[in-house]
C-alpha cells in the first residue's frame, strides 16, 4: 500500500494541485493521509476542499479548519492569520463547513496515529523540541505518528528509554522504518517555513516499510495574485517566496 502523507495546505490550490499531480507522476497512492489545516491563510478554500475530496483519503482537523467554522477563537490568531480566517469563514458554504465540522483531531491507520499538532493537544500544540515529543510519546500507542502544524519537515527518534534525537527531514534521505517508535512530520504543501518555498509532502511505502520526502515547485507567483485579488494580508502572500 502506498499512502501520500499531507499538511497544511492552507487553501493554495496551486500548491495542492502540483503536489497532486506528482504523486501521479510517482505512481500514485492508494489513500491520501491529510494532517489538517486545509483551510486557512491562502485564496482557494472551498477549491483545496472539493480537490481533498475527490481522492480517496482521511483527513483530521486542524486549528485553522476549526476557526473558519467557528469551533475555535480566532482572538488567538496573529492579526494576519485571524483575518485570513475571517475572510475564509465568509467563503465557505454548508457542504464545506460540514466537511470540515465532521473531520476528527485523532485517526489511526495501521502503524500510525494521524493528529495536526501533537498527540498530547491535536490542534495547537508545536512540536520543535525533542523535550515537546518526549511528552507527547505517552500519548499514543502506535508505532509511529505523524504531525503538522510547524510547515517544517522533522522526524523525532526514540530509544527504548522514551529519549529521542530530532533531525530534518529530507528529499535525499528517506526514512526506513523499523522497531523504533517515531514521531514524523511531512512538512507543508501550502506554506512552507524551512527556507525552501517548494511545496512539501511524503509518500509512505508499507511494503517497503520506508517514508520518502518529496519537494514541489509550483507558481507561488498565481498563488500570490490570487492572494491580492481577494484582499488577503500581503505579508502572507510576501512569506512564500521565501519558504518562511
Amino acid at each position: 500500500m502506498r499512502c501520500a502523507i499531507l499538511a497544511d495546505i492552507h487553501s493554495n490550490l496551486e500548491a495542492f494541485t502540483a503536489v497532486l499531480d506528482d504523486i501521479e507522476d510517482r505512481g500514485g497512492a492508494d489513500e491520501v493521509w491529510c494532517l489538517g489545516d486545509v483551510v486557512g491563510y491562502g485564496p482557494e478554500p472551498r477549491e483545496c476542499i472539493a480537490r481533498l475530496r475527490e481522492t480517496e483519503h482521511v483527513c483530521v482537523v486542524g486549528n485553522h479548519d476549526g476557526a473558519a467554522i467557528g469551533k475555535l477563537d480566532v482572538s488567538v490568531f496573529n492579526p494576519h492569520a485571524a483575518i485570513a480566517s475571517r475572510w475564509t469563514a465568509q467563503q465557505l458554504e454548508a457542504e464545506d463547513r460540514q466537511y470540515l465540522g465532521d473531520l476528527r483531531p485523532v485517526i489511526e491507520k495501521a502503524d500510525f496515529t494521524l493528529v495536526h499538532g501533537s498527540p498530547r493537544e491535536p490542534l495547537w500544540e508545536y512540536l520543535l523540541s525533542t523535550w515537546s515529543a518526549e511528552q507527547s510519546l505517552a500519548h499514543f500507542s502506535t508505532r509511529f505518528c505523524l504531525v503538522g502544524h510547524t510547515h517544517a519537515p522533522a522526524v523525532f527518534t526514540f530509544d527504548d528509554d522514551g529519549h529521542c534525537s530530532a533531525r530534518q527531514f529530507l528529499p535525499d534521505n528517506p526514512l526506513v522504518l523499523g522497531e523504533r517508535r517515531l514521531l514524523i512530520n511531512p512538512g507543508a504543501v501550502g506554506q512552507p517555513r524551512d527556507g525552501d518555498p517548494r511545496a512539501s509532502y511524503a509518500i509512505y511505502d508499507s511494503e517497503a516499510a520506508v517514508v520518502h520526502l518529496y519537494r514541489v515547485p509550483y507558481d507561488i507567483a498565481a498563488t500570490q495574485a490570487k492572494m491580492a485579488e481577494r484582499g488577503l494580508p500581503m505579508p502572507l502572500a510576501a512569506r512564500l517566496s521565501h519558504g518562511l
